[in-house]
């Protein structure tokens, strides 16, 4: 299961952040949940703050938070060929070593099966990264114009709810689409925000001027963790 939110790789415990940097962490339930909790306010307002008695401090920390973890205690929930030896409710017991709100605050839930064989021995050539990046380029680009003039925006993230309901125009397909999730997944307000800037990101990697109900849609597939039958 892979996850994206937002010197090395911290150790459990030992969470380091940069500015407009990258923090990986592997094995996310076997951090601390207390040190996990502290992610929560950095990633919603890429910001640190830092109480005293007498002052409050605030350092920038604008990062991307990318995470790995296995979908249960023994590896294997969900695997399409290897049962899963884990007892009723180890799964979910697993899952809730991160909280509720933390995992309402990354963006994107990726399930990642197996690879079979013939795909790892197949010599045909993939897309390459040099192609990938032109395109991811190309989109920022789109976003940096859309937020010109805004001082410290430069990306859909960065959107505030205001923003977003300038931006994020959806049509009658797309609007239904998403009532349907948010009813159906119990989403929360949080994570409405977040599927509209995924959508309109994967709108801007596609060229297009408005969201369209596949762009919606695969924005509302990455939220895998929220589906009702996950771990249950």
């Amino acid at each position: 299961m892979a996850l994206v939110g937002g010197g090395g790789i911290p150790q459990p415990g030992e969470i380091s952040m940069a500015h407009n940097g990258v923090l990986f962490l592997d094995e996310l339930p076997e951090f601390k949940r207390t040190v996990l909790e502290v992610l929560r306010q950095p990633l919603e307002d890429r910001v640190i703050t830092i109480s005293r008695a007498k002052f409050s401090v605030d350092f920038p920390a604008s990062f991307m938070l990318v995470a790995a973890m296995n979908p249960c205690p023994c590896g294997y929930y969900n695997h399409p060929k290897i049962e899963c030896r884990c007892g009723a409710g180890n799964v979910q017991k697993y899952l809730s070593k991160i909280s509720g709100p933390l995992f309402d605050r990354i963006d994107i839930h990726v399930e990642v099966i197996p690879v079979p064989f013939r795909e790892l021995s197949d010599a045909r050539p993939s897309e390459k990264s040099e192609i990938v990046r032109a395109r991811v380029i190309e989109a920022r680009q789109i976003q940096e114009k859309r937020f010109e003039g805004m001082p410290g925006i430069y990306c859909n993230a960065q959107m505030s709810v205001k923003m977003l309901r300038k931006v994020c125009h959806l049509d009658d397909a797309s609007n239904l689409l998403l009532k349907n999730a948010m009813e159906k997944l119990g989403l929360s307000a949080r994570a409405f925000d977040r599927i509209l800037k995924v959508s309109r990101t994967i709108a801007d990697i596609d060229k297009q001027h408005n969201i369209r109900a596949e762009h919606l849609a695969e924005a509302i597939q990455y939220r895998s963790l929220d589906r009702d039958n996950w771990g249950k």
